[in-house]
């Protein structure tokens, strides 16, 4: 997906809405967990309720993947059904050498056909770039996070005072452009985001944490939008287990309308 495309349906829907699929099944309602597949049950179900308000969807790999060889046969069929004007993102945080990189992108790109993978900058350029050697698909790169451990790293400062989350964004600016790089920056560093958005401009940003997290769409907004808004702001437990119970699915739309509605809002002040 283009970045004209993915901005057409921001603008089309009102929304800037992506549902995070972590399809837990000690969380999923217990009467699915009969069926044949309980994890594809609940995900299509959320899916045909929310697809009228997310722009796009990002299934945690990790959930699927613990499941075994059953868990990629889901995560397959689940990318099969989603609308295919949605943006997809394989929330994978992959990051190896090279030619690994490449074969985790081949996996997801081709085999899978997301249209973005999550990866993890640590082990730097030669890592990253495979991913962005594929036309139309994005590297969503872990920059700033909204877990308490990324003050281990990403806050560090050096001799110059600055953090290396900072490092990160600058030099990974020569491995992409604002037309295949992302970046995840965490809404509970609201105080931060203007700061990220000063560095990079013109770059997406997904943003985890509002919600379940704490994090405020408000300071998102008034922060990171730019003119082709540069949101995808995930909500992840706050939508898909809004309800345990049988009506989990008409839940998850309200929260996800709820969300549209909020970010209609915001749309219609800062664009």
């Amino acid at each position: 997906m283009t970045r004209a495309e993915l901005f057409s349906q921001i603008k089309k829907k009102s929304s800037f809405l992506c549902v995070g699929l972590d399809a837990d099944i000690a969380k999923i309602p217990a009467h699915l967990k009969t069926e044949k597949d309980p994890i594809y049950s609940f995900c299509k179900a959320v899916i045909e309720e929310t697809a009228d308000y997310a722009v796009a969807y990002k299934p945690n790999i990790a959930f699927f993947e613990a499941l075994g060889p059953q868990g990629w046969e889901t995560l397959q069929k689940v990318l099969e059904i989603i609308p295919q004007e949605i943006f997809t993102i394989a929330d994978a945080k992959r990051g190896d050498i090279g030619n690994t990189s490449k074969l985790y992108a081949k996996a997801f790109f081709e085999k899978m056909d997301f249209d973005s993978v999550t990866v993890a900058p640590y082990m730097g350029a030669d890592s990253v770039t495979p991913f962005l050697e594929f036309a139309d698909k994005w590297v969503i790169l872990l920059a700033l996070t909204s877990n308490i451990g990324s003050m281990d790293f990403q806050l560090i400062k050096d001799e110059n005072g600055k953090p290396l989350y900072q490092t990160v964004l600058e030099k990974s600016q020569d491995w992409g452009t604002p037309e295949n790089l992302m970046y995840v920056v965490g809404a509970t560093r609201g105080e931060l985001i203007a700061e990220v958005r000063q560095a990079v401009p013109d770059h997406f940003f997904l943003v985890p944490g509002v919600g379940a997290q704490g994090g405020s769409l408000d300071e998102v907004a008034k922060y990171g939008m730019n003119s082709s808004c540069g949101l995808l702001v995930n909500s992840s437990r706050g939508i898909i287990y809004a309800s345990g119970e049988r009506d989990f699915a008409k839940a998850a739309r309200n929260e996800a309308e709820k969300l549209q509605k909020e970010m209609k809002v915001l749309l219609d002040r800062h664009l």
